[in-house]
């Protein structure tokens, strides 16, 4: 990890880590990438060579991006927020301005799991400075509640069932316990190395695209260096517990995924979705296109929930090209 330009600020009275490459490249895109739980920003260290400098990797220089990779408040270098409120639309607020504090008046956002979430709150809220949005974590809804399956193709239909099943029966006990007592396993996963590594470790096993062998996508190195951020700064608990602040309201702001959250909230930023086929849930183009300015939807060969880490070349592919046609245009708003 050290071979990449780490920082910290303050902003709004939280220390915000981030890591920082600029491209040698002269004409390189700001590209802000969040990570999400139980991963950390050492999720993108296979794909920050490859978009910093996309010659040396087998790439045009005209893709080129200087990257930042912040660490959400809660998680790893960053600071632990001491109040409520600390939910993916605050986090969202403190990228904005990190963004801002860089330099960028112009810039792309990418994410998966709380980051998608985050990633989307910044094209909502600074949709005069983000030129495109790509995910690969995409959550839609119906147009018409009353008819969720029109015009939805079949096979799709037959997708989203195959992934409510996963995910609906057997995956979401992480997610009630840190969404409601996030301090109780807390203290747990704070006090064992073997308890927060298994914690951990189950999800990557199960949500990556692996058989249920993590040996197949992670080496032991990735997997330890990821628990290890976690147990040297100390933040199983304050991670679990963005769970809870995203479930509820607070000052006035709504829960996240709430539908006061979503209502007249449609992105107007052009966005992308990266559709890897063992990702946790899977919305139809379609439903997709209620939220978003949908302008690219690529179903991936291979890959799972940890995108970045397990497919790589086929992360920093979409985004290259999701990009291209979007550096030189005005941002939305604009």
């Amino acid at each position: 990890l050290n071979r990449f330009e780490q920082f910290k600020t303050t902003i709004d009275g939280i220390g915000i880590h981030f890591i920082h490459r600029r491209s040698k490249e002269p004409n390189a895109f700001p590209l802000i990438l969040t990570h999400g739980w139980p991963g950390s920003f050492a999720e993108f260290a296979k794909v920050i060579g490859p978009l910093t400098d996309p010659v040396r990797h087998g790439g045009r220089p005209e893709d080129a991006f200087d990257v930042v990779i912040p660490s959400i408040p809660g998680y790893g270098f960053s600071d632990r927020p001491r109040q409520a409120g600390y939910g993916r639309d605050r986090h969202a607020e403190l990228f904005v301005k990190l963004m801002a504090r860089l330099g960028y008046q112009r810039y792309g956002a990418q994410g998966g799991d709380l980051g998608a979430g985050i990633s989307t709150q910044m094209a909502l809220t600074d949709a005069s400075h983000v030129a495109g949005l790509h995910l690969n974590l995409c959550s839609g809804a119906p147009a018409d509640p009353s008819s969720p399956d029109a015009g939805v193709p079949a096979e799709e239909l037959a997708k989203m069932r195959e992934r409510q099943a996963f995910f609906g029966t057997d995956e979401q006990g992480y997610s009630q316990i840190q969404g409601t007592k996030p301090q109780t396993i807390g203290y747990a996963l704070t006090d064992s190395p073997v308890g927060l590594a298994a914690w951990i470790v189950e999800k990557f096993r199960t949500w990556c695209d692996c058989d249920g062998n993590p040996d197949k996508a992670f080496t032991k190195d990735e997997l330890l260096t990821n628990i290890t951020i976690y147990w040297v700064t100390a933040t199983p608990t304050s991670a679990a517990r963005v769970y809870y602040e995203n479930r509820h309201a607070f000052a006035g702001r709504p829960a996240a995924n709430s539908p006061e959250w979503w209502h007249n909230r449609r992105v107007a930023v052009p966005t992308a979705c990266a559709v890897f086929p063992h990702e946790l849930t899977f919305s139809p183009r379609r439903w997709l296109e209620t939220r978003y300015n949908l302008t690219r939807f690529s179903l991936m060969p291979r890959g799972g929930h940890f995108a970045a880490l397990e497919q790589p070349a086929l992360l920093v592919d979409d985004v290259r090209a999701f990009f291209r046609d979007l550096r030189s245009r005005p941002a939305a708003g604009r």
